[in-house]
């Protein structure tokens, strides 16, 4: 009789902006368990901090600080657990205090150092405000390239928005229309079409990935008559990709490309530039979005807003990006493991 899996480690979720909506989402999330169930989980955290928001909520949350990941799972049906990250400064809802933002990093140090040794079976990154991190050295576009410096990813991060209806991989990111287009070309479309078919075969279980690839311009481009893009640039890099034995198809008119039965046809659509990608996604899935980071030796994923300071601290923030971000994360370590990890 062969041995039961073993358990996973519960995934680690980080402090985000202390000011933001990260810490109640979490306690939400925790507390709604039982009705919307999501894997186990410890926050990096302060939890004085937490303790005093959920006070300040009215919630009947209990917070139990961890001395190691391993207890999360021992504690995390009666409490939230939380492994200890004092912050320098008492944090007041909406308001970011520039003290807290060396903790702010550390938290997310701590987390891509305990998914790399084993002691997370992955993270998920609360929000964060870049501008409050610059004084910290925090000085990049985003988590994705942090964690590709931190983990020594040999090529760019690609960054996947999920929902339950959609997925769909940006080409260019933090960029104006104008910059993305410039520095649009086949060898950016074709690493993102790589690295998304190789992370829909490991992480999500889709044995052929199908990918179509965005145009950029109108129709397509009309043959060249509303731009070359199409003829010059996608065009060559979808021949590339075919000529790897990818299943790939376009470019497709953008308008066209994310009603219900275009959906059907491929697990993944690579788009040109940032709305191109995040509009579909939040008009079918507005509530739910998940941002993946593609390609990495560590999984990471987050709810795909931001900090929402304007309703911090008020219990109306919603919870289920966060709870979505939790499911896809544990299902990709299930999908990375081949099925070797038990939940009890």
């Amino acid at each position: 009789m062969s041995a039961a899996p073993p358990e996973a480690p519960a995934l680690a979720v980080t402090m985000g902006e202390p000011a933001g909506i990260g810490g109640e989402i979490a306690l939400a999330a925790w507390s709604a368990r039982h009705e919307t169930p999501v894997p186990p989980f410890f926050l990096i955290d302060d939890p004085e901090r937490l303790r005093r928001l959920a006070e300040h909520l009215d919630w009947s949350v209990p917070v139990r600080a961890i001395a190691e990941p391993e207890d999360a799972l021992a504690v995390f049906e009666r409490a939230v657990p939380v492994l200890p990250l004092p912050l320098p400064g008492r944090p007041d809802p909406g308001t970011p205090d520039p003290a807290n933002a060396p903790a702010v990093v550390a938290s997310l140090d701590r987390a891509i150092e305990l998914v790399r040794a084993g002691r997370a079976s992955g993270m998920v990154t609360n929000p964060i405000r870049r501008s409050s991190l610059s004084g910290a050295g925090f000085t990049f576009p985003g988590h994705a390239e942090y964690l590709a410096l931190l983990t020594g990813a040999a090529a760019p991060p690609v960054t996947m928005l999920a929902s339950r209806s959609l997925r769909v991989v940006p080409v260019t990111v933090h960029l104006s229309l104008a910059r993305a287009l410039e520095v649009l070309n086949a060898e950016r479309i074709c690493h993102t079409a790589r690295v998304t078919a190789h992370a829909l075969a490991r992480d999500f279980g889709v044995a052929s990935p199908r990918l179509s690839i965005a145009a950029v311009n109108p129709q397509a481009g009309e043959g060249g008559a509303l731009g070359r893009e199409e003829i010059e640039t996608i065009g060559p890099a979808i021949a590339q990709l075919r000529g790897e034995r990818m299943a790939v198809d376009g470019p497709h008119p953008a308008d066209t490309l994310f009603h219900e039965r275009a959906r059907s046809g491929f697990d993944a659509a690579i788009c040109m530039y940032h709305d191109q990608a995040r509009i579909p996604l939040k008009t079918l899935d507005f509530e739910r979005g998940v941002r993946v980071t593609l390609g990495m030796s560590v999984i990471r994923t987050a709810p795909d807003h931001g900090t929402a300071l304007a309703i911090a601290g008020k219990g109306i923030a919603h919870k289920a990006a966060f709870q979505e971000a939790l499911r896809i994360a544990d299902r990709m370590v299930r999908h990375r493991t081949g099925g070797r990890i038990d939940r009890a």
